[in-house]
């Protein structure tokens, strides 16, 4: 396989239509055309079903796709990074962050990378936490921060603080008290869990507590907008940490009481792929992401132990 076989086959998979992948490239379609025809042969297999408006990928195509799109990446990261030795950081990079993340540290991010870094092109891509570690793995972003990950051998994985995980939720659902509330206490209450199950299974250890809990769960989202809208119109409380609804606690829209016997918590890791060596780029916007995350716990603004 060569790089223009490469993109050509990226092209394809990502817009379904020969046509349409060479106006992409700027190619004749007969040009992309012959480059899938040659690297199918040189597979051995194929890797689309032609049909009458378009292709689909078969499943060497699908696999082989998870390659490709990681060997672009780096061969266009490692190309900014020699041309711009020298030169100020530039380039294009995403940014995988959790939706907690996001609230805590996403506009100073945009902020200092419009002021400090004028010709970098970030992209930030916001989800569940799962879902920012499996992007990673995927090489649809090149940076990712997530809680609590499984051990991944191709990941380099740097942690970076740990937090509680209160119980959220109106006065009238979780009582209008400072006082800690046990885990036994929170199985009694109406319980808004994400579908997923981020928001337990990352702080929970004891899947005895995390079945007693979703048994009597009424209502389980894959929205983290769901969740919130459903916590303000008091249809039950939640489990999260402060830095994901310090703007309600403070209006008082919300309010948090301190989960005991166990209290849950979670740690925030920085990853990154092992065989993506750094670039200029990626060091720039590490370091520029950890001082926005230390800068928050310092303050006070993000209550966490750094690590």
């Amino acid at each position: 396989m060569n790089l223009r076989q490469m993109a050509c086959f990226q092209a394809i998979f990502e817009l379904k239509n020969l046509s349409h992948a060479a106006a992409q490239l700027n190619l004749a379609q007969s040009a992309v055309s012959h480059h899938l025809t040659n690297l199918e042969e040189e597979l051995g297999v194929a890797l689309f079903v032609r049909k009458q408006r378009g292709v689909e990928p078969t499943a060497a195509g699908i696999k082989l796709y998870e390659h490709v799109k990681s060997i672009l990446r780096a061969v266009q990261a490692a190309e900014q990074d020699v041309l711009n030795e020298s030169e100020e950081v530039s380039g294009d990079i995403a940014i995988g962050l959790p939706h907690s993340v996001m609230r805590a540290i996403g506009l100073p991010l945009m902020q200092s990378v419009l002021k400090e870094y004028p010709r970098v092109r970030l992209s930030i891509v916001e989800s569940l936490s799962g879902q920012t570690f499996s992007n990673l793995l995927s090489s649809e972003v090149d940076l990712s921060l997530f809680y609590n990950p499984q051990s991944d051998e191709r990941i380099t994985m740097r942690a970076l603080l740990q937090e509680e995980v209160m119980c959220v939720g109106k006065k009238e659902i979780i009582g209008d008290t400072d006082a800690p509330i046990t885990f036994d206490e929170l199985a009694n209450l109406p319980v808004l869990l994400l579908r997923q199950g981020i928001s337990t299974r990352a702080v929970v250890d004891r899947p005895g507590l995390l079945n007693k809990l979703e048994a009597r769960v009424p209502l389980q989202l894959n929205s983290i907008n769901g969740i919130m809208t459903g916590l303000k119109a008091g249809l039950g409380c939640t489990l999260a940490p402060q830095v994901f609804v310090a703007e309600d606690l403070e209006k008082g829209e919300l309010h948090s009481r301190k989960l005991i016997s166990p209290t849950p918590t979670r740690r925030l890791y920085f990853g990154s792929l092992k065989e993506r060596p750094s670039t200029h780029l990626m060091e720039a916007m590490t370091d520029l992401i950890l001082k926005l995350i230390y800068t928050e716990v310092d303050s006070g603004r993000w209550l966490a132990r750094l690590l």
